[in-house]
């Protein structure tokens, strides 16, 4: 059972969404937060492993809660789900270590996809919000380019280029498919190059890879 957090400041938000996730088997809601403060407590509280967060919230609010909860011992895995697809958010939540972001108005099959997808270790983002991210650093020459770059010249060459897949959003099996490997081999990679490049998940491996604009 994948332990799932719902945080929403709107009850009937809260209601909704967990009658999406309880309608699969391997989903258990084991609890509900309104802001970003009860999300960490109960977090903490119930071993949650998955968390959809919301943004806007009182009290904290959902990016500040994102870097609290990922800061924890055992950290949960976080999606981000809002109204709002506002650069400022989708960035803002992948920097604070979301794994994935989604719009509120996406498929209900399509959250529960996320819910497994990031229980797995991979990441889930909605395709406007990852044009965005792309468009972020396509236009704007990052100041932190040159720290980007340097962490990715501790890279081996192998690591670069599953880092070129991981950023062109490829899950586990494509990138093992594209480069001829096992799951496995690319699973100790995708480790490897978390560790170097000091990120918490793949996505935000992926946000150092495009700022240094050179994953590859």
């Amino acid at each position: 059972m994948i332990r799932t957090l719902i945080v929403d400041d709107d009850t009937l938000v809260r209601l909704a969404l967990a009658d999406i996730l309880d309608d699969d088997p391997e989903i258990e809601v084991v609890a509900q937060a309104a802001d970003g403060i009860t999300a960490v407590e109960r977090a903490r509280a119930h071993r949650a492993e998955v968390v959809l967060m919301d943004v806007r919230m009182p009290r904290l609010d959902g990016i500040r809660a994102t870097e609290r909860l990922r800061a924890l011992p055992d950290p949960p895995q976080v999606i981000t789900l809002t109204t709002f697809d506002l650069d400022e958010y989708v960035y803002g939540s992948l920097a604070a270590g979301a794994a994935g972001f989604l719009l509120k108005d996406t498929d209900p099959a399509e959250i529960v996809r996320a819910v497994r997808v990031v229980a797995a270790g991979q990441a889930m983002l909605h395709p406007a919000a990852a044009r965005r991210l792309v468009d972020h650093y396509h236009e704007d020459a990052r100041p932190e380019a040159a720290a980007a770059r340097a962490k990715l010249d501790r890279l081996t060459p192998r690591e670069r280029e599953v880092l070129a897949r991981l950023a062109a959003g490829d899950g586990n099996a494509e990138i093992a498919k594209a480069l001829g490997m096992r799951e496995s081999t690319v699973k100790a990679h995708v480790s490897r190059i978390l560790t170097a490049l000091e990120v918490g998940n793949r996505v935000q491996a992926a946000l150092c890879a495009w700022a240094a604009g050179r994953p590859g």
